[in-house]
């Protein structure tokens, strides 16, 4: 159910290890060599530090204001209202941690990783090095059964070859897996909680110790305000209302860009490997601004350095190319896009209901 060391990729380099930066084809002579030529020359690439300075200063007054309502509402059970938008809040924390990932803001690894650390472990409880490590195998082979680590068999399944073998609890939830896929996001921000622990545990990441600390100063203020300033039960109700809406959000965020879509052997080329794992969202400003430019995820899959306002620009030059070489380029509307990860999802299902018979 996850939703990502640099995961800057600058695909003019060589390959890469996953655990340093996403795979980076060679271009002498492919496929993807023209087109990331004309996505340069178009100056797509380029860096806007005035978009992300209005961009982190409008989500960064959103994230205070949401808090400084707490105490000012005090013991009330409006303060479901404030769990609520800070959920949405936290989501779009969690999206500009991606972009910063990316190094699509700040063009140095040091200030990416220190903002990003700072945003995510301080600001939205999540570690910022085991997400970064994980979305890069993602991006280095998404949608393969064995090396991307977001469709592994764990709760949900993704291949119909998982449903093998799943009885009890897990047999239960991927029998009805398309059904359950919604109420199960509401636990997701948990989940990555819970993991990102797990992984602070584990010797051997890199800054483990402040990673840790900033995240033991996030839940101690986060526990600090709420016990404070709400009742227990109001507390308790803020919490799950808070942790529900943005695990729902973030979920919402990530279902539309592979699931469903094609899972690759690896023996395929950098550009087609990129494009037919992924689905492009449409819709305007309100969508882009909503999905924080991950809607066009084809684009960003080719070039995830490139900063979320220019994907847009990307896309005709993108879906041009594409045609041009004979490449499906999956687009589909927002609903639509549901509708077909959910489809997948109850097919994947099938053999265990079948065995149920």
């Amino acid at each position: 159910m996850s939703v990502p060391v640099s995961v800057s990729a600058d695909p003019q380099r060589s390959p890469s290890a996953a655990t340093s930066a996403p795979e980076r084809p060679r271009t002498a002579g492919s496929d993807f060599a023209a087109l990331n030529r004309r996505i340069t020359e178009a100056g797509l690439l380029e860096r806007l530090p005035a978009y992300y300075a209005v961009r982190i200063s409008v989500v960064a007054a959103m994230f205070v204001a949401a808090w400084a309502v707490v105490p000012l509402l005090g013991s009330s059970w409006w303060q479901l209202a404030v769990a609520a938008l800070l959920g949405v809040v936290f989501a779009q924390v969690a999206l500009l941690a991606h972009d910063v990932a990316h190094r699509q803001v700040f063009r140095t690894r040091r200030t990416s990783e220190l903002v990003g650390r700072t945003v995510a472990n301080a600001g939205i409880g999540m570690s910022y090095g085991w997400w970064v490590e994980k979305h890069t195998r993602h991006h280095n082979n998404p949608n393969h059964d064995e090396l991307d680590p977001d469709v592994q068999p764990e709760l949900l399944i993704w291949a119909t070859e998982s449903a093998v073998g799943r009885r009890g609890l897990k047999g239960f939830i991927n029998r009805h897996q398309a059904g359950l896929f919604f109420p199960l996001l509401t636990l997701l921000s948990i989940d990555l909680r819970i993991s990102s622990i797990k992984a602070l545990r584990r010797p051997g990441m890199k800054h483990r110790g402040l990673e840790a600390g900033l995240m033991a100063l996030h839940l101690v203020a986060y526990a600090a305000v709420l016990l404070v300033v709400l009742s227990p039960a109001q507390a308790l109700a803020f919490f799950v209302v808070h942790h529900a809406v943005f695990g729902v959000y973030l979920g919402m965020t990530f279902a539309p860009n592979h699931k469903g879509m094609p899972h690759p052997t690896g023996d395929e080329d950098y550009l087609r490997k990129q494009v037919l794992t992924a689905r492009n969202v449409t819709g305007g400003w309100l969508t882009d601004t909503a999905l924080g430019g991950l809607n066009h995820q084809i684009e960003h899959h080719l070039f995830p350095g490139m900063p979320a306002p220019n994907l847009r620009k990307a896309r005709p030059i993108v879906k041009a190319y594409c045609a041009q070489m004979g490449i499906a380029y999956e687009e589909t509307s927002l609903v639509e896009s549901y509708r077909q990860a959910l489809r997948h999802l109850h097919d994947v299902g099938a053999p265990l209901r079948a065995s149920r018979t």
